[in-house]
């Protein structure tokens, strides 16, 4: 008898949530609002998870699940849709035996005994253009290369052999004026070894330069930042057991009685000229930007006083208790081996988001989804996209209207040598109750006059993670040119 395909009847995989597991190709989106700007001339590329069948465990999570890439074409005042599994070793085995065969997250001890050895990695987090390549991205495994146009899975990619370690993270920096991209692999030798590579790759996609660190403990590092001359690395205690793992228990632990870490180092550095410096017990899952002002280094992040995911456990047993992410800045004064905290905006905030252009400088425009100054109880959480100015302190929002959220910002700028901040954003926008998508285009300036043009999907992007806007002249000739 075989194997009925039944996902569990759990919030995760109800409505909004429900696995939607089909390729589309949509020539021309309907336009139903406003104009389409003539200057945007390229594609968004955006990632996430989709469940290709129901899971093996019922300890899932919203973070797993096989990897979906869709890409928007904009040209010409028009749009064409597409989206495509990514063809990972994982789902080319699950393909094959018609069920899940991977087990709990990224616990490779509780995989069906067929696939013992296969690799686990999803590529389902972040879609980036390097080296003439679209790269899709997960941290716990090496990229995965896809066609820029069909989307069809190349494979995995090794930087000519340049990556050694397993894997490489999903957050890499794009240094649009160098056209280098800096990166790291984290637990770099396999699961809870501490061994932190950071790496640089050049325009070609050649690895030139790298520094390995040992990490404090085998934690989890899911985001980084790169300013024009250090690169700063954060330690939070969500940390790898391998005991724990074997044992079918969770990839990662709270560990509430251990503190935040944070290294720096030159960007052309070595191990030897790492910085450290320790922190109080809290969480980040993404930075804003960073940047260097003399001796100081300050980072952005959206900063939670605590654990920051509640589907990975205390080791303690204690329950899980929410702390919403703020905008906070972190300063590191190199001379006096200081560390402050500063929070910069009330609201709470996730997946920030800056005009690239800027990324390592000094800067003064933040993207973010966040809750609406004028969210009631009972409305969608963080389902406003706001532009917060840091001169100003200001935060200036923009929601899609009830039963409505939105997915992370895409910044575009206006035209080349456009000013900061001088641009659109792409966003997508979940309409919950009819279970389809939009994409709006904001001026990213002027976000409460709402979008310059909404285009309605017939169908619905899921979820994604992260993706960028790639040019169709970068497209074309693998550099940026700023």
């Amino acid at each position: 008898m075989p194997e009925v395909v039944r996902f569990p009847e759990i919030p995760l995989y109800q409505g909004w949530g429900v696995p939607h597991r089909a390729e589309s190709d949509i020539r021309d989106l309907e336009v139903i609002q406003g104009e389409i700007p003539a200057a945007l001339n390229g594609t968004l590329y955006r990632c996430g998870p989709d469940r290709q069948y129901p899971p093996r465990t019922a300890q899932d999570v919203f973070i797993d699940g096989e990897g979906m890439v869709h890409m928007f074409r904009i040209a010409a005042g028009r749009v064409d849709y597409r989206n495509r599994w990514v063809r990972t070793e994982r789902f080319v085995l699950q393909e094959a035996a018609r069920r899940s065969l991977f087990g709990r997250y990224r616990n490779r001890y509780t995989n069906d005994p067929s696939v013992a050895g296969a690799n686990m990695g999803t590529a389902n987090t972040n879609v980036v253009w390097h080296g003439r390549r679209l790269l899709v991205l997960k941290e716990d495994s090496r990229p995965m290369e896809v066609d820029p146009d069909t989307l069809a899975t190349r494979g995995e990619f090794d930087f000519a052999g340049g990556l050694r370690s397993v894997s490489l993270t999903a957050h890499p920096k794009l240094d649009l004026h160098r056209n280098e991209l800096i990166a790291f692999s984290y637990q770099a030798q396999g699961d809870a070894t501490r061994d932190l590579v950071i790496y640089i790759s050049d325009a070609d996609g050649r690895m030139v330069h790298e520094i390995p660190l040992q990490m404090p403990y085998a934690g989890m590092v899911h985001d980084f930042a790169v300013t024009e001359s250090h690169i700063i690395v954060p330690f939070f205690p969500l940390i790898t057991d391998l005991e724990v793992i074997k044992a079918g228990g969770p990839y990662y632990q709270w560990h509430p009685d251990q503190p935040s870490f944070f290294a720096i180092v030159p960007r052309r550095g070595t191990a030897g000229e790492v910085r450290w410096f320790r922190g109080p017990t809290v969480s980040a899952g993404h930075m804003m930007n960073a940047f260097t002002d003399g001796d100081s280094v300050h980072l952005d992040l959206c900063l939670y006083a605590g654990n920051c995911f509640d589907f990975f456990p205390s080791r303690d047993g204690a329950p899980f208790k929410q702390a919403p992410p703020l905008l906070t800045r972190v300063s590191f004064n190199l001379t006096t081996e200081e560390l402050g905290m500063q929070r910069l905006m009330g609201a709470p905030c996730e997946m920030p988001k800056i005009d690239d252009r800027w990324m390592g400088k000094p800067y003064r425009h933040g993207f973010v989804i966040c809750r609406a100054p004028d969210a009631v109880a009972g409305a969608v959480g963080m389902g406003a996209i706001g532009r917060f100015d840091h001169h100003l302190g200001v935060l200036s929002t923009w929601s899609p209207g009830p039963d409505s959220g939105v997915q992370e910002p895409t910044f575009v700028p206006r035209a080349p040598g456009a000013a900061e901040g001088d641009g659109y954003l792409l966003v997508l926008v979940n309409r919950l109750s009819q279970l389809r998508s939009d994409l709006a285009i904001l001026d990213a300036q002027r976000l409460e006059d709402g979008p310059l043009a909404l285009v309605r999907m017939p169908t619905r992007v899921r979820a994604t993670f992260h993706g960028m806007w790639v040019p169709a002249q970068t497209l074309a000739t693998g550099r940026y040119g700023i």
